[in-house]
């Protein structure tokens, strides 16, 4: 099998490809294989809905949730067993990706209970708890970037675990979460712990960005209102890796722990499967490009990219004034961006909620299903 070549081109640029999907037909059938050796994917993220939609509707759950159920084992630790089983798997796929990149990629993320979202003892706890569960060394522990949820990424940060920090809409948030991360590496060198062997990502949303701003550009309905729309989200992204550049690449404090082995943590672009389809399907990707970040993408854009994706180079680099002047433009049309970036993480958290209850709702009704089946 040969990669594909815009694709690989994405990667020499520096972008690593992970797929934003994870379902056991999916590993059993070997198509999560061939997307690594065809698609250039080097990762993989999961969320409460994507699990939802596996256990609805892929049939390679039934064994395992038949012996469950004749166990009698309940509807939550029945749901840990089946996600953490699969994202084991995945780490076991990726495992070669894993050691060729030297530990930077090749990585799954499983999420802690978006419940849990304004926790941050319990939070922490269940990431410890999902680290030791799944027992892979190529695992990343996806927490929300709440205000509850920041401490949290110190705190499992500082025990060596690895982060994949989630659900950040806004640069202000952003920079806390790379303080904590920051943080965390401090004090896991107090520990005694192998910086080298922590890695971490920060998940930047995006297109949900330019949804919620477009909604509220087409109801303000000036003619500077509507020439804004589309293009908040990619201002939002130029100021995040601005701000990643800062605080990696030049700030003496990362420089200081840099030295004992630990790295950087990554941007990663999430929810960048175009919503609006006046734009471009491959937008979010083609537009975000810059070193040492992480797109993870549905498999729909994977193929889009693949077919008639463009590598334009470095898009993000020296951009910030370009995005600080949009961002004003914003604001001088009507638009409350940290509102925006407020509603949009209370519906994320939300939305996660809702997907992770209809998982339970649903394992329940299998369960009890096959228990009066015998």
């Amino acid at each position: 099998m040969t990669q594909n070549t815009n694709l690989e081109e994405l990667c020499e640029v520096g972008v690593s490809v992970w797929l934003d999907d994870l379902s056991r037909e999916r590993i059993e059938s070997g198509r999560l294989a061939e997307l690594v050796a065809t698609k250039s994917v080097v990762g993989v993220t999961t969320n409460p809905a994507i699990f939802h939609a596996a256990l609805s509707n892929d049939g390679s759950y039934h064994a395992q949730l038949r012996e469950l159920a004749t166990r009698g084992a309940g509807v939550d630790a029945t749901v840990r067993t089946v996600t953490t089983d699969d994202v084991r798997s995945a780490c076991d796929v990726l495992a070669a990706q894993f050691d060729r990149t030297g530990g930077v990629d090749g990585r799954v993320s499983i999420e802690v209970d978006p419940r849990l979202a304004h926790d941050t003892d319990e939070t922490a706890a269940q990431a410890v708890e999902l680290w030791k569960i799944v027992d892979r060394p190529n695992l990343l522990i996806k927490i929300p970037a709440t205000a509850a949820g920041v401490p949290a990424i110190n705190q499992v940060v500082s025990e060596g675990i690895s982060v994949n920090a989630t659900l950040i809409f806004s640069v202000e948030r952003y920079e806390l979460v790379m303080n904590a991360y920051l943080d965390g590496l401090e004090a896991a060198k107090a520990a005694g712990h192998d910086l080298s062997r922590i890695q971490s990502v920060a998940s930047f949303f995006v297109s949900r960005v330019d949804t919620e701003t477009d909604n509220r550009l087409t109801k303000i309905n000036t003619p500077e209102a509507l020439e804004l729309r589309g293009r908040a989200a990619l201002a939002n992204a130029r100021l995040a890796y601005a701000a990643y550049q800062r605080v990696f690449e030049t700030g003496t404090r990362f420089r200081q722990l840099d030295v004992f082995g630990a790295n950087a943590q990554r941007l990663l672009w999430a929810s960048t499967g175009v919503k609006n389809k006046d734009y471009p399907d491959t937008l979010y990707v083609e537009e975000l490009v810059a070193p040492n970040t992480v797109n993870t993408m549905p498999e729909t854009t994977i193929d889009a990219f693949a077919d008639h994706g463009r590598v334009k180079g470095d898009t993000l680099s020296g951009k910030e004034a370009s995005g600080q002047a949009l961002f004003s433009r914003l604001e001088a049309a009507g638009v409350d961006l940290a509102d925006v970036f407020d509603t949009l993480e209370a519906e994320a958290v939300e939305k996660f909620t809702v997907a992770w209850k209809a998982l339970l709702d649903t394992t329940e009704e299998q369960l009890r299903t096959l228990r009066r089946e015998g």
